[in-house]
């Protein structure tokens, strides 16, 4: 059975401009914000990644320690779908008629790759994970900053 839409995290809730008094969670977990390290056993491009996003987050407010390893899990997928994207495209380079789409089994077959299904597997994982920290654009246009430059709307007393 359908278990419905998960809750979104009270600081996501205020980054977006969402969070409502009366629907507060008083007893949500609030851990510190931080910045913590990568983990040791990121590759290359998801230790880049991670240095990448994590600032930015911090600044948002909504990165902790508790976040390592979902965060982790973002970039790891990030470094598979990169390492994958770059060996279909030096494979395209060799077959410049299948651009490394598919390959020759030793039967004599067509077949796809199986690296395209690895990019596509990580670059699912790696949208699904940004979804969580709102790094993608469908989750960017929920989230509102903080300069209203102090203008007032009369009707968010009333629709608010």
């Amino acid at each position: 059975m359908a278990r419905g839409r998960k809750p979104k995290p009270s600081n996501l809730k205020v980054v977006a401009g969402t969070e409502r008094a009366d629907r507060r969670n008083e007893s949500e977990p609030k851990p510190e914000v931080s910045r913590p390290k990568p983990p040791v056993h990121l590759s290359k491009p998801a230790k880049a990644e991670w240095n990448r996003v994590v600032d930015q987050l911090f600044n948002l407010g909504i990165m902790s320690d508790l976040d390592v390893a979902a965060l982790a899990a973002y970039c790891a997928a990030y470094g598979r779908w990169v390492d994958a994207e770059r060996a279909l495209a030096r494979m395209a380079e060799e077959d410049p008629d299948t651009r490394g789409i598919m390959i020759t089994t030793v039967s004599g077959n067509a077949i796809q790759n199986p690296l395209v299904g690895a990019a596509n597997k990580a670059m699912a994982d790696m949208v699904r994970f940004a979804a969580e920290f709102g790094m993608t654009p469908s989750a960017r246009t929920r989230i509102r900053t903080s300069g209203d430059d102090g203008k007032k709307n009369p009707a968010d007393k009333y629709f608010g």
